[in-house]
């Protein structure tokens, strides 16, 4: 729902979980471990962090957002000290 409401295209998410830059990852995370995605779209950086069942190879989007410049580092992969 919040990707739609941020109009990021679900044709950018699936490009993004296919071929983007795996930044992340939180083996720890429940129920499946999930990753961090960076991907780039017309030159602007997306996150997508997805949830990755074991058992089934089945990946599910937990969120999709625009990085923050205050939050994150030029390259979107490093985020800034607090």
């Amino acid at each position: 729902m919040r990707m739609f409401e941020r109009a990021v295209g679900r044709e950018d998410v699936t490009s993004a979980i296919l071929s983007g830059e795996t930044i992340a990852g939180y083996a720890d995370d429940q129920p499946y471990p999930s990753y961090l995605l960076l991907w780039f779209i017309n030159q602007q950086p997306l996150h997508v962090v997805v949830a990755r069942d074991p058992a089934s190879y089945s990946c599910y989007v937990v969120t999709v957002y625009v990085p923050n410049r205050a939050l994150w580092e030029a390259d979107f992969k490093t985020r800034k000290p607090q």
